[in-house]
């Protein structure tokens, strides 16, 4: 089974004391690290070097998470890597548009800053389908963002029947 040490991952975030932050969250559980602080340099690095996973901000300068995202998508073995957002603006005027179409479109699964450490961590090997470190071992029973995050994640690969099910345990919950 794959682990921290055999993942690469590539944090993109205009913000270097973000970014900074990130990286040594992951590189702490072992993972393989490098960074871009903006869509385009993010696709320059994504193709010259394939990550597993991208952290990906929304509202940056130059080339934003979300055109970076649409220009992922173009590409057929770009569109697979999965993308994890990590944004201070999902629910403001600067991103809130932006973050509203991705999570519809594409990822679905995301992180409000200021992000802890263990809940970065462990959003990420859950995406990867990795077991979490055990220094980053959390309960995800009473994390509201990790739950929906688990719950995006099944959704994205449930049958017909399942995506029903689950709609009619939320409808009950209104």
């Amino acid at each position: 089974m794959a682990t921290t040490k055999d993942k690469k991952i590539l944090v993109v975030d205009d913000e270097q004391d973000v970014r900074s932050y990130l990286t040594a969250a992951l590189k702490d559980a072992g993972f393989q690290v490098s960074t871009a602080s903006d869509g385009f340099e993010a696709l320059e690095a994504v193709k010259k070097d394939l990550p597993d996973l991208i952290s990906l901000d929304i509202v940056m300068p130059k080339h934003s998470g979300i055109k970076f995202y649409h220009d992922m998508q173009k590409e057929k073995a770009l569109s697979k890597v999965p993308i994890l957002i990590v944004t201070g603006h999902a629910r403001d005027d600067l991103g809130k548009v932006d973050f509203d179409t991705m999570t519809m479109q594409g990822p679905g699964v995301y992180l409000e800053k200021p992000v802890k450490p263990d809940k970065y961590i462990s959003s990420v090997c859950q995406m990867l389908n990795i077991d979490v470190p055990k220094n980053y071992n959390i309960s995800n029973a009473d994390d509201p963002d990790l739950l929906r995050n688990e719950l995006a994640m099944g959704l994205r690969d449930a049958d017909p029947e399942a995506l029903k099910k689950a709609l009619e345990a939320l409808n009950k919950n209104k």
